[in-house]
Formats: structure tokens, sequence, C-alpha cells
């Protein structure tokens, strides 16, 4: 999205910014655009509903880099909910929230993909609701790199633990250990009972070749010996470790339960080349590759949500595009299924990479249809369903520092909100009109709305409040050198929230209020009422929506 020079140079220069003491008049227009709290969002290499979150955490923005929260807001909200799906999954929001995508012509020529990549140019961002089905989006990948060659740890022993092994240190983060790392991910348990603890990965009878790897793991990089107990009844074989310290090494880094489990942080940073053993380790403990039937495709399932969006991250970073699906808990054969996650893998071009990765050979067909493709920072990937539904509830948007966006599991999001607070100070000249002397604003939204306020206020600072009132849309655009088409409406907000800070002085004053200022309120003020009088009857609440609207 291109702005002039001087919508940037005022964006990085605002004048008169900040809030204002003893205020004659206050103008406040717009509304914020939020997610529900529910709502997830990538904090600190995982996932977590954005009404969790600190503003201490970092969280990845469309640089595909982490960035720290600068503000957290909450209110509460009566409107239309936007629900936009692609394949990595939903994200419910407001009407006016900006994605980070491309619109593409509702044509037959444009719907192959090599026509579609011509307007990568015109990514930009858009307002939930100018966005159709087919159009596309713009999904960050992960570029944050650290790389980490040591693992340092230092538990001590219980007082009178006289028996256990002590794991050799440091422990070097090679292939062989992040690979175990996976297989204990996908197949691990922890026993912790006193004088019992133990770490153990069950595998199919037959998978032998992964035992083996197991096996040599432990021998050689923690100096354990591994108990194997093949169970032919059951079809099963386990691998039990007993070791305290890998069982407090594993429970620290990874989690626990198979519900809890995650890969640590410094994992999810590691050169893209490295994490390869860590996805061979997950993807041969609970993953599958199928590629002799017609149709070849890759699959991987968890009940862990963290889990599995960490992995969507590493497989992104492969150049690899999954698709993202939930299973909800169900009853099957007399057995009852928690919910899971699914990690699919079904285009050619992924899984092929997949294949490589997991040194398969690949038979697979030609590729039917690739609807989805990574270009340099994105994956991009096409809007498959959009809806949306009344909803009344909490909603929750984040102040990003230095990017100003945030990402879903499934979406880019802006934190642009178009809200805008401005302070006039009124005093008289000689003549006895009434002046603005001072004014100021506080805007949270885009580089357009705070360019925008910025203009308006050194356009009518000394200005009458009759010269004021006629300062038009125009002018402030004229000033700006233009606004791009889809930010027009900040210089709208812009004029509204002078006119309602002049109608809020001349009421308090008790002055007579022209006609076309105490229309445009009453049309401001009955958009507000609006909502409230046609939805007073809604029952879709907050923790029913969700339910509601799959």
């Amino acid at each position: 999205m291109a702005y002039s020079k001087k919508v940037i140079e005022t964006f990085k220069n605002p004048r008169h910014y900040g809030k204002m003491k003893n205020y004659d008049g206050l103008g406040k227009v717009g509304n914020p655009v939020c997610v529900i709290s529910s709502t997830r969002v990538h904090i600190n290499c995982k996932t977590q509903p954005i009404c969790t979150v600190r503003k201490e955490d970092r969280v990845l923005s469309h640089d595909g880099k982490y960035h720290p929260i600068k503000s957290i807001y909450r209110h509460d909200f009566l409107g239309k909910i936007f629900v936009i799906k692609n394949k990595l999954g939903k994200t419910y929001l407001t009407a006016d929230h900006l994605i980070l995508a491309a619109k593409i012509p509702k044509t037959w020529y444009f719907s192959f993909t090599k026509n579609k990549k011509r307007f990568i140019k015109d990514l930009g961002w858009y307002h939930a609701q100018e966005l159709e089905k087919k159009d596309i989006i713009a999904y960050p990948i992960l570029k944050e790199i650290e790389d980490k060659k040591y693992l340092k740890i230092d538990f001590e022993k219980a007082k009178y633990d006289f028996k256990s092994r002590t794991l050799p240190q440091p422990i070097k983060i090679s292939p062989d250990f992040l690979r175990l790392i996976g297989y204990y991910l996908a197949e691990g348990d922890i026993q912790e009972e006193r004088g019992r603890n133990r770490v153990g990965l069950t595998f199919d009878i037959n998978e032998s070749e992964h035992i083996d790897d197991v096996y040599k793991i432990v021998k050689n990089v923690f100096a354990l010996k591994p108990y194997i107990r093949k169970n032919p009844t059951r079809n099963t074989a386990r691998v039990d470790i007993h070791s305290v310290e890998l069982v407090k090494l594993l429970k620290d880094l990874c989690g626990k339960g198979a519900a809890d489990k995650h890969i640590p942080h410094f994992m999810m940073l590691l050169p893209p080349k490295k994490q390869i053993s860590l996805i061979q380790g997950l993807w041969r403990g609970g993953g599958y590759l199928n590629t002799t039937r017609e149709y070849p495709r890759g699959g991987y399932s968890t009940i862990s949500h963290q889990l599995a969006q960490q992995l969507k991250m590493l497989l992104l970073r492969q150049g690899i595009i999954p698709s993202m699906y939930e299973e909800e808990e169900k009853v099957r054969g007399g057995l009852k299924h928690k919910k899971s996650f699914r990690v699919h893998v079904g285009q050619r071009s992924s899984l092929e990479k997949l294949c490589k990765i997991m040194d398969i050979p690949f038979h697979g067909q030609k590729e039917v249809r690739v609807d989805s493709w990574i270009d340099g920072d994105y994956a991009i990937l096409p809007i498959t369903g959009i809806k949306y539904k009344n909803y009344r509830g909490a909603v929750w948007n984040l102040e990003v520092k230095n990017s100003r966006s945030f990402t879903t599991p499934s979406l880019c999001l802006h934190n642009c909100g178009d809200v805008m607070w401005l302070y006039i100070k009124v005093s008289r000249n000689k003549k006895g009109e009434d002046v603005i002397k001072d004014i100021s604003f506080e805007t949270f939204g885009c580089i357009a709305a705070l360019a925008s306020s910025s203009i308006i206020t050194e356009v009518v600072k000394g200005k009458t409040i009759k010269e004021a009132l006629k300062v038009s849309k125009q002018e402030v655009l004229d000033k700006l050198g233009g606004l791009p088409p889809i930010k027009i409406h900040c210089s709208v907000l812009a004029i509204d929230a002078l006119r309602e800070a002049i109608y809020d002085f001349l009421r308090k004053d008790k002055k007579v209020i022209p006609d076309n200022l105490e229309k445009r309120h009453q049309v401001l003020e009955a958009e507000r009422k609006q909502i409230e009088e046609k939805y007073s009857d809604w029952i879709n609440k907050e923790e029913e929506f969700h339910s509601q609207n799959d």
C-alpha cells in the first residue's frame, strides 16, 4: 500500500499528539477493531488466547519476527463478527479489522494460480468486510534464527538419591538429540513415582527401525541403557528409559501430558536445516506418509493444540504448506477419542519436500491443483470461506511495538483500530469570536489514521470555530498528498472527530449549534444506538458463539 511522502513524514513526526488536560471540547469517533477473546495469537513461539497475553510477551508480526506488545485493549462489543477461513483455520474478527491480503478478480482466467501470482505486488491491508472467497491472504513464515549448540542442565538431586545417574554435560544439540525430542513429543510418556522414574516411548511392534534408532540415541547421547518390551497381543513395543534426570529434562523442555506437550522455545528458533531432525522424530512417531495411492498424502495427529501449531510453523520454514483441521471429541468402536488437531499435507510440491525430509521415495502423480504457494517470506493461501454472525461479548486488540501487526493461527492482522479522540481548548479573540487556541489528539490506528489526525490539528489550530467547521475531507486529503482508496475513511473520521469536539464545546458552553453540525452529530449518535436497538434480543453470547458458528 503506497503512501505519499507527506503521509509518511507526518506519521513519523506527528504534531499535537497526546491527551489534553482541562479541555473545552472532546470528540470521540471510530470503532476499535478486534478479535474475540478466545482467538489465539502466536506469542513467544507458542499460541495462546489473546485474553491471556501480557505486555512483556512478544508476538509474531507480518515481518516474520517477534515484537513486544505495547498495549492490550479490551472492550465489550455488539455487532457483526466475520469468520474468515483458509486451510490454516478460522479467525473471528470485527468487520473493519485489517488483514494482510490481496483482491483477486472473480473470473475464470484468475482461477489459475499462475495468473493469481501477479497480484502479489498488490498485497496490503484490507478490511475483513472487503474480502471475498478466493481472495488471497499472506501468512508470515517465522524468520528469527538463533542457533544453539549445547544445552546445559543443572538438576539438584534428592537428599537420599544415591542411585540415579547424572546425564553427561553439556548436552550437544545434535540431530540425534533433536530426533529423540521429536519421538518423545509424538510417542512419549513419563512416569514419576518414588524410586520409579522413567520415560517410555510406544511404537508399533513392526517399527523396528524407529525402535533401534531410539535405543542407539539414548545410549550414545545420554549413556543410558533402554529396555525394550514387546507386546504381540497389542502389537506394540515400548522403549523404557529409567532416569530421574532424563524425566526432569524432557518434562521441563516439552511438558508431560499428551495435551500439554510443546516444542521448547529455543528449538523453534534453530536454523531450519537443524530442525529437520526434529520433524523426522515427530513424523516417525505420530505421522504417516502414503505416496503410492492415486492421491498421495501425509498427516500428523495430536491432542496438543500447541504442538500442532508449532509443527505448522516448522513445516512452513521448510517450504511445506499444511492444512489444519480439528476433530471434536467422539466415541468410535467403543473407545473415547479426545479432541485432536490434524496437520495434513496433500499438495504435491509440499509432499515431495516432506518425503525428502523423511527419506521416503515419492511416487505420486502429477500435481492436479495448486492453490497455495510460498512467495518469499509468506505462504500465500486462498480464502475458502467467509461468513458473519451477530455477536456480543468481549473483544480484544493489541498495540504492537515497531510492527503494528500480529498473527493468529490463520491470518496476519494489523492492529489498526481507527479510533480518534480529539481535544480542543477555546479562547475568545478581540472580535468576540471563539478561537481554537490549542488542540491535540490520540489515535489508535494505522498510518493514515494518525497522519489524518495530525494534519487536521495543524489546519485548524488558530482558526475560529466557524472557520474550523468549514474544513473538508478534501482539504485534509490535499494536505496529505492523497490517501489510498481504502484509507480515505481515515480522513472522514478526522473531520468527524473535529466536529464532535466542537459540538461538545458548544453544548457545554450552551451556545447555538449550527443545523448541519447537529445533524451530523445525530447521525453518529444514531449509528451507535442502532446496534444496541437492533440486537438487544440477541442470544449469541461469547461462550455460545463458537458452537453456533461452526
